[in-house]
């Protein structure tokens, strides 16, 4: 998974990742396009999206909570031409390209584009700084929830892919509890909780999308088990009583490992990317090579009659302290070769000193490639 929201990477470097994918026989590129950082897709019937949502005045850098920004405005979207371009180029390198339209949190770039979108009704800028924030999508107004099936009929005619992400993690729940139609809508409907909210407009959007002959996916907070317990932001913490569909994909991140097993053992199909053992953004110290290497999507303790739900791993590279194009080059590579291995081999063929030795010849072509991977580690 690339994120292009937090920076804009660019339509050179996303098929250099799309050659290496290829040469690592990875087949499934996860392409987060949309975030409170910035808007970066095309979408005809909404063009402020990308006149004003792929764009901010400023950029925190350094780390979480650094208070250091800088100073340098950031741009940068893909034409529907450039969308076209890059799913052909992937096609033929036997690679799907799976987009992913956040909601119904994570929509700053596009409620600063349209201020109706939102639940709160405040004009916001592009946010400066990275992080969980706390408006979100208007799900109880139909012209909101027609927006975001018309921003998705647009994506399908894009994307052939039979999934389509829709995000679905850390919905702050604050704006919702304190809007009166909001509550209104909720207890109209029968929804005890915001994560009921959620779960139902959810579940709506699920239908949608699987009536154009497509599968929705989501991180796993979509299923209504509350995993950000804690977090400073006070708000509603009860998981939902609605159900989430059958036919989604819940894409596990974060929370007890037993959340993806029971997920698997009700018929989801599950992508196992915990987050301890497979984002790329994370330093080398906090998941060297060889920790990579040995990860198994399969969670410990599953009925082996259900390890079919289990479709396979992600690998996410999220790009909020990585502005250069060689930052992401670092953190990806050599890792991203050991998460290759671990979606394609048999445990029991599986052997970490073998794959350095192989290794070796691949980080040679890198080299030829420029590419600036990891030297410095084992």
């Amino acid at each position: 998974m690339l994120d292009e929201s937090r920076y804009f990477h660019g339509e050179e470097f996303v098929k250099m990742i799309l050659d290496e994918m290829a040469r690592l026989k990875m087949n499934v590129f996860h392409w987060h396009l949309t975030d409170d950082a910035g808007w970066r897709i095309e979408i005809k019937k909404y063009p402020k999206l990308t006149e004003i949502g792929s764009k901010r005045k400023d950029t925190e850098i350094g780390s979480w909570g650094s208070n250091k920004t800088s100073g340098e405005s950031h741009s940068g979207f893909y034409t529907q031409e450039q969308i076209k371009n890059i799913v052909s180029f992937a096609t033929e390198r036997h690679i799907t390209i799976v987009p992913e339209f956040e909601m119904p949190g994570h929509s700053s770039a596009a409620i600063a584009a349209y201020t109706w979108l939102g639940t709160a009704g405040k004009a916001i800028e592009v946010p400066v700084k990275f992080g969980r924030h706390f408006d979100n999508y208007d799900v109880t107004k139909p012209k909101v929830v027609q927006f975001i099936k018309d921003v998705l009929s647009e994506m399908f005619a894009l994307f052939p892919s039979d999934v389509i992400h829709i995000g679905g993690d850390e919905v702050g729940y604050k704006v919702w509890e304190e809007s009166p139609h909001v509550q209104k809508y909720m207890k109209k409907n029968g929804l005890k909780t915001p994560a009921d909210l959620q779960i139902s407009f959810t579940n709506d959007i699920s239908k949608f999308i699987k009536q154009k002959g497509k599968r929705m996916m989501g991180w796993n907070e979509i299923m209504g088990a509350n995993i950000h317990k804690g977090f400073e932001e006070k708000q509603n913490d009860k998981d939902a009583e609605t159900e989430l569909a059958k036919n989604v994909i819940v894409h596990f991140w974060k929370g007890d490992i037993d959340l993806a097993t029971k997920a698997a053992e009700k018929g989801y199909g599950i992508v196992n990317s915990l987050h301890s053992n497979t984002y790329l953004d994370y330093s080398y110290k906090s998941i060297n090579l060889e920790k990579a290497y040995n990860f198994n999507p399969i969670p410990k303790g599953l009925n082996i009659k259900y390890h079919e739900n289990v479709y396979g791993l992600g690998c996410q590279m999220w790009s909020e302290w990585t502005p250069k194009n060689s930052d992401v080059e670092y953190q990806t590579f050599p890792r991203i070769a050991a998460y290759a291995e671990v979606g394609w081999t048999n445990l029991e063929n599986k052997n970490f000193t073998d794959f350095k030795q192989r290794l070796k010849k691949i980080k040679q072509y890198w080299d030829e490639k420029n590419i600036n991977y990891a030297k410095d580690i084992d």
